[in-house]
């Protein structure tokens, strides 16, 4: 069989203004590039599933703002994934598709959230962790008995087995760095995360060779690969990355990741993560007001609880030449129009290299989006291309609409503009140079 694995790719906003204001920001373009560039890691797995199966399988993005590849004219099967801010023009692939009598899947995030929604458009779903049932999707529509949904029911233990990804699907000269995945899940439960803890309730970890198996893969088809765990928190299990480092360190790459405030606490992690080419870690700290990370996690206030040290959490890291982009979220429940300029002062105050704001996004099947749709704050219910985390689809409660959308673009325009990234970046080797840090002494 032919089978084709589509992924929805680009970077969009509905808000025309501030895509525009964006187009003229060079640390905005820069961080949007990177997002827009990430192949999809889902359907690179299940593809590595089907080796030596004799099935012919290609890999395809529909950018949502250009043509970045062709889509094929026919195929056996055709598998698509997409985020919920592209799944409408996801909806239009697939009927495309349908209608030429070619079945269709559909899964991910967005389609596990709303199976019957997606049924509408396509003639299967995979609900779940997809690696559990993809043999079984394969297998039956080459026996002509496609079931209309598959649930991944299984939580736990996926990571195990995981199968290497078929990496060299890729045209790996489009793309600015590839994501390798060491875990799924994070402790923290906050209530906005539309991540892998949708599908996967307990933390999971990968076996550090099959990493590292696919780290090298990558290396032979790039040589001096730049690397993105898509971990939703990377150092959960810092023993594992104890362990991990300092074999990664052999591989000579660069990377990046996702990882919380605790970070910080572990002097010997942040040394390993140094000399194995970590160049940049991105932080949720999501406001730099106390009181607003209050309520913000479902089960706990941990992030309330570190709020006080961020600053010197932030330097301490940087110390050991580890740059931090530091992500908010404007639009919290307790902020008002005063926010924007808290973010502003508290970025300029911690030093921090690089920063990445947002606005509050209710994406389909989080605990945020039954809350205010609960209350009556949602704005469109299935305003699904408005979760662009750049868009408003709710009623702010200490502000308006239009409050929240002009802050917020003015935020933008002082964060990223020429100077302000400048100052940042001014003010991490000044303070680099400044401390007597790690990096200094084994360099």
């Amino acid at each position: 069989m032919h089978i084709a694995l589509i992924a929805m790719s680009g970077i969009r906003a509905v808000d025309q203004e501030l895509l525009e204001l964006g187009l003229n920001l060079p640390g905005f373009v820069e961080r949007s590039k990177t997002i827009a560039s990430l192949p999809s890691l889902g359907l690179l797995t299940l593809a590595g599933m089907l080796e030596d199966q004799g099935h012919v399988v290609t890999y395809h993005e529909a950018a949502t703002d250009e043509d970045r590849l062709v889509l094929p004219d026919h195929a056996d099967l055709i598998a698509i994934s997409s985020l919920s801010a592209q799944i409408f023009d996801a909806y239009e692939v697939a009927e495309m598709y349908r209608e030429c009598g070619i079945p269709v899947v559909m899964g991910g995030l967005h389609v596990s959230m709303m199976p019957d929604e997606a049924l509408q458009h396509c003639d299967s779903v995979v609900v779940g962790q997809g690696e559990l049932v993809w043999q079984q999707v394969v297998d039956d529509v080459k026996n002509d008995c496609l079931q209309l949904c598959y649930h991944a029911d299984e939580k736990i233990g996926v990571l195990k087995q995981s199968p290497m990804p078929a990496f060299h699907l890729l045209d790996i000269e489009r793309y600015n760095r590839i994501t390798v995945q060491t875990s799924r899940g994070c402790p923290h439960h906050c209530e906005f995360c539309a991540s892998s803890i949708l599908i996967s309730y307990a933390y999971q970890q990968k076996p550090i060779e099959r990493v590292l198996a696919e780290i090298d893969k990558i290396k032979t088809l790039w040589e001096h690969p730049f690397i993105e765990f898509a971990d939703d928190n990377s150092f959960v299990n810092k023993r594992w990355w104890k362990e991990f480092l300092p074999e990664l360190r052999k591989r000579g790459i660069k990377w990046f990741t996702e990882a919380d405030i605790s970070v910080a606490d572990d002097d010997e992690l942040l040394e390993l993560m140094h000399q194995s080419g970590c160049k940049q870690i991105l932080i949720g700290l999501e406001s730099p007001e106390s009181s607003a990370l209050d309520g913000l996690e479902t089960k706990r206030n941990w992030k309330q609880d570190q709020a006080a040290r961020y600053i010197e959490a932030i330097q301490h890291i940087q110390s050991f030449g580890i740059t931090v982009n530091g992500c908010y979220i404007l639009g919290l429940d307790t902020h008002d129009a005063s926010c924007f300029d808290k973010v502003f002062e508290f970025v300029r105050q911690t030093g921090q290299f690089e920063v990445q704001i947002t606005i509050q996004t209710p994406f389909p099947g989080t605990p945020l989006y039954k809350r205010l749709k609960r209350e009556g704050r949602l704005l469109n219910e299935t305003a699904w291309d408005f979760c662009t985390l750049f868009d408003i689809n709710y009623q702010p409660k200490l502000m308006s609409v239009e409050e929240l959308r002009s802050g917020f673009r003015d935020l933008m325009a002082r964060l990223y503009s020429e100077e302000e990234t400048k100052r940042r970046q001014d003010a991490f080797w000044l303070q680099l140079r400044d401390r007597k840090s790690p990096l200094r002494q084994v360099s």
